[in-house]
């Protein structure tokens, strides 16, 4: 049986392409540390991959809405505290403001009243970056201003905010708002702050009326009308800086879970794609190896059959 001249020759130059691919794929993995780069390499593997990159990336989207979301709760619960705060003096003015204030004493606290009004605009007006927190999703334009008359007394505060909030996804199936809108008096949805009719809070308009009444003297409107007014804002205050208080323990508790998750997932993408460097390492010297012995080998053989044949007459 006659024996192809070229049959070796192929044979030679798909053993050395075998090994250079293989050769190429070990120090591929040792580069990128991955054992699948293409689907040919592993298609159940790959596919068992592609799934936990997503699962990963979802899960980074997540961590990064609730990093934002913690920086707005944050800002807004400060600014919470401090209304709290202005809440709390304005109900002790109108608790002291009683018959036996003199004049004078009751044209100082207005004066306090009017200050008040102002710091709680102002706080109600509190941006974190370029959004205003307190303005609903109409977030780009400052959601409260405020009336003066010619004597600087506060006449309105108008809220320019809506009643919406938005939601952010902080986990699979559930999202959570942490902005709260300053006023909402459409008889649904989240809870305002200064103003909500399910609870009869008005804060701005209470305060004015304080403000005016006790420019006028009538401490006995003061005391049936003012304070139990003011007293029902101050209640919902603290229930905003409560519900805010939850929402950041909440969310908290949604980021240590979102980083067990990443943990999680890329230990399983590690396991099922991972190279262990070590062992990549050993195998890429040992195809090394085994090319350059069969690229000698390869070449003395030629040099025989060359040899060989100038022999031939």
């Amino acid at each position: 049986m006659r024996i192809a001249g070229t049959s070796y020759t192929d044979s030679m130059v798909t053993k050395l392409n075998l090994l250079s691919a293989k050769e190429y794929q070990l120090q591929n993995q040792a580069s990128t540390g991955q054992t699948i780069s293409a689907p040919e390499d592993n298609p159940a593997g790959m596919a068992q991959a592609l799934n936990l990159q997503a699962q990963n990336s979802a899960v980074t989207q997540y961590s990064q809405n609730i990093s934002t979301l913690q920086t707005n709760a944050t800002v807004t619960g400060n600014a919470l505290t401090s209304l709290q705060t202005i809440t709390e003096k304005a109900s002790e003015i109108a608790t002291s403001a009683d018959g036996t204030s003199t004049p004078a004493q009751l044209q100082a606290d207005a004066t306090q009243v009017t200050q008040l009004i102002q710091e709680a605009a102002q706080l109600m007006n509190t941006q974190n970056g370029s959004q205003y927190v307190f303005g609903g999703t109409n977030s780009s334009q400052a959601p409260f201003t405020v009336s003066t008359d010619a004597n600087g007394n506060v006449t309105a505060v108008t809220y320019q905010g809506n009643t919406s909030v938005s939601q952010s996804e902080i986990a699979d199936n559930t999202s959570l708002a942490v902005n709260v809108p300053g006023q909402n008096n459409s008889g649904s949805g989240a809870r305002g702050v200064v103003s909500d009719s399910r609870y009869g809070t008005d804060l701005f308009n209470h305060l004015i009326s304080l403000q005016n009444n006790l420019q006028s003297g009538n401490t006995s409107a003061i005391t049936t009308i003012d304070a139990p007014n003011l007293s029902k804002d101050d209640d919902n205050i603290i229930w905003q800086v409560a519900n805010n208080g939850a929402t950041q323990s909440r969310l908290q508790a949604a980021a240590s879970f979102a980083t067990t998750q990443q943990t999680g997932l890329q230990q399983s993408l590690s396991n099922v794609a991972g190279a262990d460097l070590a062992q990549t390492l050993t195998q890429l010297s040992q195809a090394q190896n085994a090319y350059q012995v069969a690229l000698q080998t390869s070449s003395q053989i030629l040099q025989l059959q060359q040899s060989v044949l100038n022999s031939l007459p």
